[in-house]
Parts: structure tokens; C-alpha cells; sequence
């Protein structure tokens, strides 16, 4: 089993910036990627960001390219997702997800809150 612990959402005002953190434990040694995923009330959850545990690439949705950045600690286990120029839009709860070579894995998501 893994799990997951996200921390690094709130409240910011539009323009600003946030930090995201998830951190992995447990069986982590079949990790293929780590992704962030968001959602809204009455929407579906949508791809956010994904970053490879075996070369290290990345992929965004378009919507958040140029603004969010991901980012992995291999040592800890742990995916980061850089959030800048922030807009309203962009509130959502945010989900850590994982995939091993056999299983996946979700966090319990962290609200983020952009005000205009």
C-alpha cells in the first residue's frame, strides 16, 4: 500500500503564488509517475500535472503550462507543484495521485482558493 499526505493549499489573491506538497509512504519502490489532478463542485476531476519517477519528463494540461511548474524529491518521495500567476479559475480542490507499475493511488486533496 502508499500513501499519500498533500499539504500547501489556501487562500491567495489572484497573481500570487502557491506551493503544493505530496508526499509518499509505504510501498514506493514501483513508482512510474506522480501526478496532481483538480476538481470543482459538479465537475469532473481534471489533469493537472504529471512527472516521471523513471526519467524524470513532464506534462501539463494547457490550461496551467507556463504558469505551474512540477517537481519531484526522489530521495523523499515527495511531488511538488509550483503554482504562479494564479487566477480564479484555478480554485479547486487539488489531488495528489500515484501510480506504481501495479496499482494507483490518491491523496485526500488540499483546497486551493484563488480571490480576484
Amino acid at each position: 500500500q502508499v500513501q499519500l499526505v498533500e499539504s500547501g493549499g489556501g487562500l491567495v489573491q489572484a497573481g500570487g503564488s502557491l506551493r503544493l506538497s505530496c508526499a509518499a509512504s509505504g510501498r514506493t519502490f514501483s513508482i512510474q509517475h506522480m501526478d496532481w489532478f483538480r476538481q470543482t463542485p459538479g465537475k469532473e476531476r481534471e489533469f493537472v500535472a504529471r512527472i516521471s519517477w523513471t526519467d524524470n519528463s513532464s506534462a501539463y494540461a494547457d490550461s496551467v503550462k507556463d504558469r505551474f511548474t512540477i517537481s519531484r524529491d526522489n530521495v523523499h518521495d515527495t511531488v511538488y507543484l509550483q503554482m504562479n500567476s494564479l487566477k480564479p479559475e484555478d480554485t479547486a480542490v487539488y489531488y495528489c495521485h500515484l501510480e506504481t507499475d501495479s496499482s494507483w493511488y490518491w491523496g485526500q486533496g488540499t483546497q486551493v482558493t484563488v480571490s480576484s
